[in-house]
């Protein structure tokens, strides 16, 4: 066998094997049947089923025959001549129909393969009525019923293999999915221990330096004037804690967002709605309003997330075509939106404890904007999608 039969699925090579011993016994049958009757031209039909043999043997061996349509329609018009050679001398010849009709099925058109059947079928039935010296109605139906059991069968293993590959083709697109959903989890988890780290950061080392500075200023002003020497230790020590603080709000800086390291949060939004487009079958839509004004870290890391959060539920759950994400100033205010035209929720129905989970959910969301002062509204329902409005102080901050 040729290094293409043994690539197809183990089902085919089976039946492809099956369809060999098929031709390979009824051409026996019919040429031993000859020689053990002692018909008068056994030696016509041992030819024949021989010239059948070697050009049914010569279709498998060639590649081309399994590669252009051409050819195996070539190949099958020779093959067809030699099996009318061989019904010609011999009326054992009609059961060789019955795999002609599987190779036309496979090889030819959907519409030429059919009338191919159909013309096997009436040559099957002309052949073998010639040699009984009349046509009968099992003369009749034996070929014509092999003809449908053929078509049927063809049929039906095409369809399943065709579900076979629909269902090949979803399984790598639930892998690639399942693959872009870790990266992404994995992505999220460092993002949100570098914020972790800046926080604790903040919230004790560069605390402790700020007040370490502010006592030491306070002594250096409360000194005598003639205690210089102390003053200018005091003074020192000021120093080297201001020059801590730097270090540490330098440190702080960078465990930030890598997104807002090299740009804004416009940017930052721009570039996550550019990527979400490029990675998820979703057209994920930037805009800005308002005339931008600088925005405390904490606001931006807080909206970035919001927004990387809102973005995954919509490619996860919310079968949408289209996401438009609105950053807006209004002055005093700065507003986030989000809104798909995907199949929408009840918010309802979503409990804490379930949007919460993974980190990505509301009540996170929600979460994050209280911590700056603000709110978070979504308006949803069946059918209509989603809209997730977050607003926000300018000049908000995390609280503590």
């Amino acid at each position: 066998m040729s290094a293409t039969v043994s690539r197809l699925p183990r089902t085919a090579r089976g039946l492809l094997w099956c369809l060999h011993l098929l031709v390979a016994g009824l051409l026996v049958l019919a040429a031993g049947r000859a020689v053990a009757n002692h018909a008068a031209h056994a030696w016509l039909v041992v030819a024949a089923a021989t010239a059948l043999a070697l050009t049914y043997a010569t279709g498998q061996l060639l590649a081309s025959v399994r590669r252009s349509r051409q050819a195996a329609t070539v190949w099958l018009a020779t093959l067809s001549a030699a099996w009318l050679l061989l019904l010609a001398v011999s009326a054992d010849g009609v059961w060789l129909a019955f795999p002609l009709y599987f190779l036309q099925l496979h090889l030819l058109p959907r519409r030429a393969g059919m009338v191919a059947v159909l013309a096997t079928a009436i040559a099957a039935v002309t052949g073998f009525a010639a040699h009984a010296g009349s046509v009968t109605l099992a003369i009749a139906v034996g070929p014509m019923l092999g003809a449908a059991v053929a078509i049927a069968v063809v049929r039906g293993y095409q369809a399943l293999y065709r579900e076979s590959e629909r269902r090949q083709q979803l399984i790598e697109e639930l892998t690639a999915t399942r693959a872009d959903l870790a990266a992404a989890q994995h992505t999220a988890g460092m993002l949100a221990e570098r914020e972790r780290l800046a926080r604790e950061i903040h919230d004790t080392l560069a605390q402790g330096l700020s007040s370490i500075q502010l006592l030491l200023r306070a002594a250096e002003r409360a000194l005598p004037d003639t205690a210089e020497t102390a003053g200018r230790h005091v003074a020192q020590a000021r120093q080297a804690a201001l020059d801590n603080l730097a270090e540490a709000r330098r440190f702080v800086a960078a465990l930030t967002p890598p997104a807002l390291d090299d740009a804004g949060l416009s940017e930052a939004l721009e570039q996550l709605c550019a990527t979400t487009t490029a990675r998820h079958l979703i057209t994920a839509r930037f805009h800005r309003t308002g005339e931008p004004v600088p925005l405390p870290t904490a606001t931006e890391i807080a909206l970035l997330r919001i927004a990387q959060s809102a973005l995954a539920n919509v490619v996860r759950h919310a079968n949408a075509g289209t996401v438009d994400v609105t950053l807006s100033y209004l002055g005093d205010q700065v507003a986030l939106d989000i809104v798909d035209d995907g199949t929408g929720f009840d918010p309802s129905q979503i409990t804490t404890a379930e949007a919460s989970n993974g980190g990505f959910g509301l009540a996170a969301m929600r979460a994050r904007a209280r911590a700056l002062g603000g709110t978070l509204t979504i308006e949803a329902g069946a059918d209509t999608g989603t809209a997730l409005a977050v607003q926000v102080p300018a000049g908000a901050g995390v609280r503590p």
